[in-house]
């Protein structure tokens, strides 16, 4: 029996629903909950931690590198002191109670007990077994993480080790590319399929003044025109970096094979959708203004 070649873009878009079911803590009420009651109120401290704590009681520096696109000030402002309110442990623990709100909020208990959110959860930790820890210290740190045995805390476990392969990957990338942490997300804006500038400059803890600077290495790159649009070179720049993403993130979704990532790519659209159907995000989240 011949297996189906696996296409191109096949993993990047088996990745991009599962990375919306993991996106969905972040702009939980659950979680500020969670974290709030361990006495992480700030909402930037409660992003920090809560991403980062898998790789224990690391610095601001650790974190900016990780990371990528925040500006160091913003890090260092919470962390470390944010380990002091509480310990790595003491997160993730709470992040776990905060997942398990979330989705039974968001895709309610029926969903959560389906035998499709079963099958997307053992598709998707089959995905992870060809995942490489290194070069890739957010993938790794998660990595170590135990398994959890519920059903959709296992698919949102898996979904983030799959996601943060892909990020390693990605920042891999961009370096390479030559894209600053703040000049990636400025180019990500551009081609309408990022975050909107102010929502990046709420978050990432840059100014308005860095994103004007930023825009103005990338026009004398010839990356953007005068109206902070990509030019061809800019375009053809993201591109590359989405491909060779692409190539570094090949792995997982070979080892699950053709037919495997179909069908996941298809179980976690279903998920994602019902997740942003029940106001998972908000709806000025992204775009190029």
């Amino acid at each position: 029996m011949t297996t189906a070649a696996l296409e191109p873009r096949a993993g990047r878009r088996c990745h991009n629903p599962l990375n919306t079911l993991h996106s969905t803590l972040f702009f939980s009420p659950d979680l500020a909950t969670e974290m709030g009651a361990l006495g992480i109120t700030d909402p930037r401290a409660v992003n920090f931690a809560t991403r980062a704590a898998a790789m224990g009681r690391v610095g601001a520096g650790t974190v900016t590198a990780a990371f990528y696109n925040y500006r160091y000030e913003l890090v260092a402002r919470h962390v470390p002191a944010v380990w002091d309110i509480a310990g790595p442990d003491a997160v993730l623990a709470a992040r776990a109670r905060a997942v398990d709100a979330t989705l039974r909020r968001l895709l309610g208990v029926d969903a959560l007990a389906s035998p499709e959110l079963a099958e997307a959860a053992a598709l998707a930790l089959r995905a992870t077994e060809a995942c490489g820890r290194p070069g890739r210290p957010l993938y790794a740190a998660h990595a170590d993480l135990p398994v959890p045995e519920e059903a959709h805390l296992a698919l949102f476990h898996a979904a983030t080790l799959l996601r943060e392969h892909r990020g390693d990957g990605h920042l891999a990338a961009l370096t390479a590319a030559g894209l600053d942490g703040l000049e990636a997300v400025v180019t990500h804006t551009a081609t309408g399929r990022g975050m909107t500038p102010k929502w990046v400059l709420n978050t990432r803890g840059w100014r308005q003044g860095d994103w004007d600077a930023a825009s103005g290495r990338l026009r004398g790159r010839g990356l953007l025109d005068g109206e902070g649009e990509l030019t061809e070179a800019g375009a053809a720049l993201r591109a590359g970096v989405e491909a060779e993403t692409d190539r570094l993130d090949r792995a997982p979704y070979e080892h699950l094979g053709a037919d495997g990532v179909a069908r996941l790519t298809e179980l976690g659209t279903v998920f994602a959708r019902a997740a942003a159907a029940a106001g998972a995000f908000p709806g000025d989240l992204l775009g190029k203004r």
